[in-house]
């Protein structure tokens, strides 16, 4: 059913149907996406989208009610990617239960660098949408992993102070991988590019010698190592 554009006195319907064929709900996300990697988040607006996809703001509002349901729109897809990049093999593709849980990290790891705009909002919006209202394919993640937890032998408690554990310090990681170190990214010298000559010596000696190597990306390597260093104090102390 098409939708009907206001104050128009005629009745006259905004089309759904676009410069690549008629809309989903699938395919405005994924062009939501397209917009928030190439121009930013605050670029993002039922208008932005509508002209990227060809189509009148108005026919946006039967797939996505508004802008707080486009970004979790967008959050969802980010998810789906996720669950896209775990889907060929499934948890069968684990030697184990820790496999299981770092591919689900290396999965969520690799999808935020190709979205880092949409990260921050894996924050903001979970904390503004209740866990029964959130994307379907958040809430399969989140049973991934608690199933993964159980068949590694922890009991309902512990399992669950384990997801809480796993799910933050994932969080915290990309964030880390992702913040802004860059001060003038045109920059060849590594000095210049991070503006260390912005901090002053005398305050932040560490900061200084260390930023050179804080600028880069911990990588699977480390995300890895996290996901073991942790679950070796979940274990020991469950």
């Amino acid at each position: 059913m098409s939708a009907v554009a206001p104050g128009d006195p005629a009745g006259r319907r905004a089309s759904d149907r676009g410069r690549h064929g008629k809309l989903s709900r699938e395919r405005v996300l994924v062009a939501a996406l397209g917009v928030v990697d190439a121009e930013g988040l605050s670029a993002l607006s039922m208008r932005r989208l509508g002209s990227e996809l060809g189509v009148e703001a108005m026919s946006l509002y039967r797939y996505l009610p508004g802008k707080s349901a486009l970004l979790d729109g967008l959050v969802e897809a980010l998810y789906q990617e996720v669950e896209e990049r775990l889907a060929p093999q499934g948890d069968s593709g684990a030697s184990s239960w820790r496999q299981g849980l770092r591919r689900v990290a290396g999965a969520v790891h690799a999808v935020g660098l190709r979205h880092p705009e949409v990260v921050p909002l894996l924050a903001t919006r979970m904390l503004s949408v209740p866990l029964a209202r959130r994307p379907a394919a958040v809430l399969r993640v989140d049973e991934r992993i608690l199933r993964l937890l159980h068949e590694g032998g922890l009991d309902a408690a512990t399992a669950t102070a384990a997801h809480r554990a796993f799910t933050a310090w994932l969080l915290g990681y990309l964030l880390v991988d992702l913040r802004a170190m860059a001060d003038a990214p045109e920059e060849a010298d590594p000095e210049l590019r991070l503006g260390l000559h912005r901090l002053p010596a005398g305050d932040f000696p560490l900061l200084r010698a260390s930023a050179p190597s804080l600028a880069g990306r911990g990588g699977e390597t480390e995300l890895s190592a996290g996901v073991d260093a942790l679950l070796d104090r979940v274990t020991a102390t469950g």
